[in-house]
């Protein structure tokens, strides 16, 4: 099928421009392990040393129409506008040329459909008889779907012709693209069944003459002006027609959006068309195996690449970028060769597995690995902090017409800075092993990749692979020959980005995940949510488990922070309760994925305020969710609660005297049940809890039902800790106070520990003492959570980035004063709000008698 489809990839490849030279990697940071140090160069395991021969093959790589020739994405967001220099009428006058074009091969195209469709119904009417040429279900099978393919165009064309020929500027016919684009699941069962289509065809034709006679010589009819009535045409060349047309719709579709205004009524609907066009051309590109043609073994057979990516391996224990590539009999990893400048750029091949000797370790044999250490957290938050101000230095000098040297001085430096990030951020491991001995550890940041990999890997060795050792010269052939087909070109990091693609959302993702079905037998089974983040995936959701069943159905809604994010991927697993299944690399109990799915958060289908409802299907699995979002301008509002009762956005001061307690009741109980089962949780207070069971909390705290603690003890952890960050999150004014921000701001940035220690203290003693004394009784409850780091996987740093904006981000007024914009969630004040909390954390233990004791030894002016 592969070879089949290879054409639909080449004719998209032959009618997009693409950049004549291809983009390399800025500044040469793969080149360095971690701590900054160049590798030194060697042999790659089973190589001798040998100099570089440049013979590779010509390939033909397949490109799906997410890449183009340097592997940029075709936006379905053109620029804002039309082209500079490019008038609004001459725009619409190019779309009519463009739609034209396009109504002229649509013709063409249905001519080819009638002609196809015009031997079935004879070759039906004889099937019944005393001597059918074919049998119903031959018939059935070599003509599947192209009676609904050639209705979908007819009325495609039928609507259209009469719009392009009684032209006007303003006409609309983006609705008639949605609704071709809306029915591509009858183009999906046709690639389906399109190899066994043409299988039937061949085999009939060489069993029945009639047939042949037939498939050999089918009449196309002329366009209506063409001296040419009739073309001769075969049975296989048409079958092939309908794998051809999606990719001609959606380069129409990419033309036609660039020259339509934006505000024409008809952009929004092209970009969906385009979208959808698009996600149906990658999924066939994602079921094409084997990707990409590559090499010939010296057995004759073609070697082909199948996934290729970056991955942090560990080596000689220091993290080093790899540019992985999986072969269809071999595993590669390499990376690139710094060359002088004008050169061009090769692979380094560090070793390779070939599949037939590559094995995955069990659990147990996990055991006697050596430990991953993560990257102190810390560490990782100063690499943001750096990122973010990097970032505004660039936007400043932008927005100021800066000398283009300083602007690409700070990419380079946010490059670094990214790369390190990236570099230092992984603590998923991804073992394998060479049957032969040697073995080999990636650090990956997501269950999701782990499973891709493998899932690949696996499915490749049920093949009949034989072991074999690759000559120098065969090495160094296949090594140059990644370097053309590779699928990935940069490094996944913002500074790789052209400055108008989108800078990812910031704010609340609010998220229900609805059901699931497809599933063929009854399991233990639950979801979770990742967003993509400073080029990382982070787990940020968890549903609960729904027990044995086959159509599980949770309605469960969380509400996930952006920070900077493009995509959401959903992974459905079975739960494994068998203890002895444990990972010895992160203590956990590994449970099986099921399925996997992503989408790209589109910030014009999320960003309303109506839920938007989606599917992701995942190997058969069909997952049915909903999502909108909350900008960062919003979610930051603190809001006073106007009524008279209730604790939720309502002064701490006013709800500690009704109570006449020293801490909120509802802070107390949340914490002693998180302490009481919560606290070897993995991701408390980072996992979001179900929002529907939080505000079934907030209900019962605010009415001061006298079922609190039955219901508490009740519900999912993650909620309860989910509750105690809302409470926090809708006092009217933070708990460490609006009057004090900015002293706490000061006092962060201060050098001198001894004048920081000064200063911090002070500011303690300058909260009022309900403020006070509920801090301090938070303080020592998280730090008794991160005692338990080792279990759930939350530090002191992880913890601060959860509460420390929540505690110190200052209300509407005085954000307007303090915080920068939307965009820049990450900015110089967010981060500083964690190091606040972190301060105190890392701080010995503070008595609120002991603050009070030194208060007269110290002025009360902030």
């Amino acid at each position: 099928m592969a070879q089949q489809l290879r054409p639909l990839l080449c004719s998209f490849r032959d009618q997009v421009q693409f950049p004549a030279s291809t983009p390399d990697f800025s500044y040469g940071a793969e080149d360095y392990d971690a701590e900054g140090h160049e590798e030194q160069k060697g042999p790659p395991e089973g190589s001798e040393t040998m100099p570089y021969i440049d013979e590779s093959p010509t390939m033909s790589p397949q490109l799906s129409a997410r890449s183009q020739g340097g592997g940029e994405s075709i936006s379905p967001t053109p620029p804002e506008g039309l082209a500079p220099g490019v008038e609004a009428g001459k725009g619409l006058e190019m779309r009519k040329l463009v739609l034209s074009g396009f109504l002229a091969s649509e013709e063409i195209y249905i001519n080819q459909l009638e002609a196809l469709l015009l031997p079935m119904k004879p070759l039906k009417a004889t099937a019944t008889t005393s001597q059918p040429v074919l049998t119903i279900q031959q018939i059935e099978t070599i003509f599947y779907k192209i009676q609904d393919i050639y209705e979908i165009h007819k009325e495609f064309y039928d609507n259209l012709c009469p719009k392009v020929q009684q032209w006007d500027s303003q006409v609309t016919m983006g609705h008639l693209f949605q609704k071709l684009a809306s029915q591509l699941g009858v183009y999906k069962a046709f690639v389906d069944n399109y190899k066994v289509a043409l299988e039937t065809a061949e085999k009939c034709s060489q069993s029945n003459n009639q047939f042949q006679k037939i498939s050999e010589e089918l009449k196309v009819k002329g366009p209506k002006d063409s001296k040419d009535s009739h073309t001769s045409v075969t049975m296989e060349a048409l079958l092939y027609k309908p794998i051809d047309r999606v990719t001609r719709s959606t380069l129409v579709l990419h033309d036609l959006l660039k020259h339509t205004p934006v505000d024409h009524p008809d952009y929004p609907l092209l970009q969906d068309a385009l979208r959808i066009s698009q996600n149906f051309l990658s999924s066939i590109n994602e079921d094409i195996d084997p990707r990409r043609t590559a090499v010939t073994t010296p057995k004759g057979e073609t070697r082909q690449l199948v996934k290729d990516g970056f991955l942090v391996e560990m080596s000689e224990s220091s993290r080093k970028l790899r540019h992985v590539f999986l072969f269809t009999d071999v595993l590669l990893c390499a990376k690139l060769k710094k060359t002088s400048a004008g050169k061009h750029q090769q692979y380094d091949c560090k070793w390779y597995i070939p599949l037939a000797d590559l094995v995955f370790p069990s659990p147990e044999e996990s055991e006697a690995s050596p430990q991953v250490h993560p990257f102190p957290d810390h560490e990782l938050e100063d690499m943001k902090v750096k990122i973010s101000a990097l970032k505004s230095e660039i936007q400043k000098e932008k927005a100021n017409k800066g000398q283009s040297r300083a602007i690409e001085r700070l990419k380079k430096k946010m490059f670094e800075n990214e790369f390190l990030l990236l570099l230092n951020s992984p603590t998923i491991p991804f073992r394998i092993h060479n049957r032969n001995g040697k073995s080999y550890l990636f650090l990956l940041s997501s269950d999701y990749e782990r499973s891709e990999w493998r899932e690949a890997i696996q499915k490749l060795q049920k093949k009949d692979l034989q072991a074999f050792v690759l000559s120098s010269v065969e090495l160094q052939v296949l090594t140059g020959s990644c370097f053309k087909l590779r699928t990935v070109h940069n490094i996944p990091v913002t500074s790789n980005k052209d400055d108008d693609e989108s800078p990812g959302l910031y704010g609340f993702l609010h998220v229900i995940v609805h059901s699931a079905k497809g599933f063929k037998q009854s399991a233990n089974l639950y979801c979770t949510l990742e967003v993509d983040s400073f080029g990382y995936f982070v787990s940020k959701a968890k549903t609960r488990v729904f027990r044995d069943t086959t159509e599980p159905k949770w309605d469960e809604e969380f509400e996930i922070e952006l920070e900077g994010s493009q995509s959401l991927r959903i992974l459905c697993y079975e739960k494994c309760y068998d203890k002895t299944k444990v990972n010895k690399d992160n203590n956990e109990i590994v449970d099986k994925i099921m399925g996997k799915g992503q989408i790209q958060l589109d910030p014009q289908t999320v960003e309303s305020k109506n839920w938007h409802t989606d599917v992701i299907e995942m190997n058969g699995i069909k997952v049915e969710f909903s999502m909108k979002f909350t900008s960062r301008d919003m979610s930051l509002k603190r809001t006073p609660s106007k009524k008279q009762t209730g604790v939720f956005g309502v002064k701490i001061s006013v709800v500690t005297k009704r109570e006449r307690s020293k801490v909120p009741y509802i802070v107390r109980q949340c914490i002693e049940e998180v302490e009481k089962r919560g606290i070897e949780e993995v991701g408390i207070y980072r996992i979001s809890g179900v929002a529907t069971d939080i505000q079934a909390l907030k209900a019962v705290f605010d009415a001061n039902n006298k079922d609190i603690l039955l219901m508490l003890s009740d519900m999912d952890i993650n909620a309860i800790a989910g509750t105690l960050k809302l409470y926090f999150r809708e006092l009217p004014e933070p708990l460490l106070t609006d009057r004090l921000y900015p002293a706490f701001m000061e006092g962060i940035a201060l050098s001198d520990p001894a004048a920081k220690e000064n200063c911090m203290m002070h500011l303690l003693r300058s909260l009022p003492d309900p403020n006070l004394i509920t801090f301090l009784f938070l303080l020592e409850h998280l730090k008794r959570v991160a005692e338990k780091e080792p279990i759930n996987k939350m530090s002191l740093h992880n913890l601060a980035t959860v509460f420390g904006p929540t505690l110190l981000r200052p209300s509407e007024v005085e954000s307007k004063a303090h915080l920068t914009s939307a965009a820049d969630i990450w900015s110089h004040d967010v981060m500083a709000q964690v190091q606040v909390l972190l301060y105190y954390l890392q701080h010995p233990p503070i008595s609120f008698a002991e603050l009070k004791r030194n208060t007269l030894y110290f002025s009360t002016d902030v």
